[in-house]
This record gives structure tokens, sequence and C-alpha cells, in this order.
């Protein structure tokens, strides 16, 4: 059997998006000419934004802007306020989380090579930062507020309604990286009151390649790629109309799939949880409370997470370690010492992501084969201790 938990790296593409996505494929006309094939593509440029709008709940006045990723987005997020600053706006500062993606840290170390300065807020135990410490963190120079809605690695939510009235409240634009929120939880981005939401498709159920950048009216913007007119000029290249299209069908999808998410497949996470409990030495993270209804994180004293992902493979399952886009690095998890675990647990840390097209028998096939796994990976370790028993 083989079963696939690392849905917070990437998910399958729906079979209903595929189909459309490969229809799509017929639809090769430029957007921007005004012959028939240009007024088709455009039509169905038209119908998918139809979908994307009231799908995230953006107004007809923002823009959602159609990108190649999630990281993408964040780079132009932040690279407009660096843009800024080298022009002379004095807002030198950025406050964002120990817990963002690669794709927020590393244009914030940019940042600092540049002369600005970034601050970043630790989170509790249950992977959220504290609104007051935000709120204490802001300066007159605060160029920008990043917080991402919620953690790969521990599923953590944040508080993102509370920490934008923080920032609405000291007038400093509010970025929101959204990739593990879509399909997941109910993401309505006038509600939560965000200035930027970034998303990429392939993380419920759409296509690589393709994602979006909401920009709120009126929010400060500068092109990260310029050339034509596309996107209203604010992104230049043809737009990838079959992944737009085929996003916009994944976003309905996942929407249409959210009370499933919360009802079926979190029942099979805490299912799941439980029984990893149940081996010895073990340990899960984040309140369900403040959790993705997907995801499980759990440590295994003694194991290295490397081992146990081999392991795990072996036997058909597959799973994440650490950050899903930095699998090969030997590092603890950032997000699990900031959760308050030491670093030789932060090095056990297992991700088990599962998604809407998980089912019971999958779940069973793991909690089947983890023991066995953690028996055979712990008689060989050189760090779990033995204890004899009384």
């Amino acid at each position: 059997m083989m079963v696939y938990l690392d849905n917070n790296s990437t998910t399958p593409m729906d079979n209903r998006v595929k189909d459309i996505y490969c229809k799509s494929t017929e639809l090769f006309g430029n957007v921007n000419v005004i012959y028939q094939l240009g007024i088709d593509a455009r039509r169905a440029m038209n119908e998918a934004y139809d979908i994307l709008y009231p799908g995230i709940g953006a107004a007809d006045e923002d823009d959602i802007i159609i990108t190649s990723s999630t990281s993408e987005g964040n780079n132009t997020v932040i690279k407009t306020f660096i843009d800024a600053f080298l022009k002379g706006s004095g807002k030198k500062h950025i406050i964002t989380t120990v817990s963002e993606h690669s794709s927020i840290k590393a244009p914030c170390a940019y940042a600092k090579t540049l002369g600005m300065e970034v601050t970043y807020l630790y989170t509790d135990e249950n992977g959220r930062i504290d609104p007051i410490e935000l709120e204490n963190a802001i300066r007159e120079d605060t160029a920008l507020i990043s917080v991402l809605f919620a953690s790969n690695e521990s599923g953590a939510i944040q508080p993102i309604k509370e920490i934008s009235q923080i920032a609405r409240k000291h007038n400093i634009p509010f970025h929101c990286d959204g990739a593990q929120a879509i399909g997941k939880v109910k993401v309505n981005v006038r509600d939560l009151g965000v200035d930027y939401f970034t998303f990429s498709a392939h993380k419920f159920h759409g296509p690589k390649g393709v994602g979006g950048l909401y920009v709120r009216e009126g929010a400060p913007y500068v092109n990260l790629i310029h050339g034509g007119n596309q996107m209203g000029g604010k992104r230049g290249g043809s737009v990838y109309l079959n992944g737009m299209i085929a996003m916009a069908e994944a976003l309905k999808l996942a929407n249409e799939h959210l009370d499933e998410m919360h009802t079926r497949v979190a029942k099979l996470r805490d299912k799941l949880e439980e029984a990893i409990l149940q081996i010895p030495d073990t340990k899960s993270y984040v309140d369900k409370k403040y959790r993705l209804p997907n995801t499980v994180v759990a440590s295994f004293r003694g194991i290295e997470g490397e081992s146990m992902l081999w392991d795990l493979n072996v036997n058909g399952i597959y799973a994440a370690t650490g950050s899903s886009c930095s699998s090969e690095r030997l590092e603890g998890s950032e997000v699990l010492e900031a959760l308050g675990e030491d670093p030789e647990i932060a090095h056990t840390g297992i991700i088990f992501s599962l998604s809407r097209f998980t089912t019971e028998e999958e779940i069973d096939y793991v909690i089947e084969k983890l023991p066995g796994i953690v028996e055979r990976l712990r008689a060989i370790s050189m760090t779990y201790a033995k204890v004899a028993p009384k």
C-alpha cells in the first residue's frame, strides 16, 4: 500500500481539476489580442477570476495577481518595501516570525544586507505569536508586518485577525503567507483584514507553477517582474492561463470540501495522533484548537527524523521532517525548537499531513506499521536510553 501523508508540502491534483487543466490547453490564444482566439482566452480568464475573487473573499476593487507560486508573491511583497526604503521612505523595519517559510526569511535576510532591520517574533508552546509582543515591537520606522497564516511544520494557526487589527491601528501594511490555509480553514481576506495574501494552487490539489497574490486596494505595490501590460501592468509575462483556470477550479472544490476537512479528515488525524502517543517516548505538538485539522507533528525520542522517513518510505508511507522545502538538511526543526523543544528532540520531528483523499484504511495501515518501525530504529539507536524495568 502507498500512503501519502505529506500534503502540507504538495498535494496530488484532483482528477476534476486535471480534466479541466487538460481541456484548457486548447485555449492557446493570447488574452491581449482582439481576434477570436484571444477573445475566447480572455473570457476563460475572466471566468476564472469570477471564481477566485469570491473564493478568497476579495472585493472587486482589489487585485489578485496570478503568480508562479507563494514564494514569488512573498518576494514581491517584501521587495515592494525594500524598494521604498531604497528610495528614501525612512521605513527600514520589518516584523515577522521565526516560523516563516524560507521565501519570507530569505528576502528579509536580503533586506538586511541593504540596511533594513528585521524583528523575528518567537512563538509559544502552541506555535503562536503573542499579539501584545508584536505590538510592542512596532517602531516609528516599521514598514511591514508579515505573519504566516499557519505553519506547514507544526500546523499552528496564527491569530491573523487580531494581528491585522493591530497593524491597521498603527497604519502598517500587513502581509499573510496563506499557503497552508486554503482548503483547510475558511479564508476571507477582507474579513481577515490583510493587505496582502499569498497562495499556491498545488497546496490545495491544483497544479504546480501557479499561485496568487492578493493586494488590497490602495496597498503599496512594486513589480517584481517588469514587462508588458499583463495583470494590469503589475506582473510582466504571458498569463499562465491553463494553470489559472485549473487553480480556480481547485479553489472552488477546496471550499466545497472544507466541512469534510474539519470532520472526517480531522477524525483521521486524531486517530493517527492517538495511536502515535500510545508508543512510549513520543510526543505531539500544538493544541488541536490552534492547529490545522489535517496535521500531526510528532517526535520519537532516540530516532533521527531522516531514519524514520527512510523506514516509512520502505513501507510505502510518505511523510516529512522539518521544512518540506529543505528535506535534505540535517539541522533540527527550528519550528519545534521555537515550541520549546530541545534540539536533540527537534531532530526527531515527523510531520504527517492528511488531505481529503486520505482514507481510514490508509491511516490504519500507518498505525499498524509504526510500532515496528520505531522498535527497529530504537534497537540500533546510539542515543535512545534503554532503562531496565523495576
